[in-house]
């Protein structure tokens, strides 16, 4: 798990990240570090988008799977990264991350 956290540092570090969580495949939040009510909010709503996601995808193509979704608003942008047990979603604020 030291991976994991070394990995969430450096994800957190970058200019306009808001939060980093972690979800279990069952869109549990393992690591977060936003405030509860928000992690809870965002792991429901990204799990059910990423098992419709998916299986858009399947349905274009049966061999080809997820590999990153990527949603943006004029608030926000939520990064998701997908494995095969957990997934990642990153909140970013896009004109921070953006401007130089």
């Amino acid at each position: 798990m030291a991976e994991v956290d070394e990995a969430i540092k450096k994800i957190a570090s970058h200019k306009g990240v808001v939060g980093t969580i972690v979800v279990n495949s069952d869109g549990i939040p393992i690591r977060t570090s936003l405030d509860n009510t928000t992690t809870v909010h965002y792991a429901a709503l990204v799990h059910g988008l990423m098992g419709k996601a998916r299986s858009c995808v399947r349905d274009l193509d049966p061999a080809d799977d997820l590999t990153f979704l990527r949603i943006r608003s004029k608030k926000h942008e939520i990064l998701v990264a997908p494995d095969k047990e957990f997934f990642m979603i990153v909140v970013q604020n896009p004109s921070v991350a953006t401007s130089s």
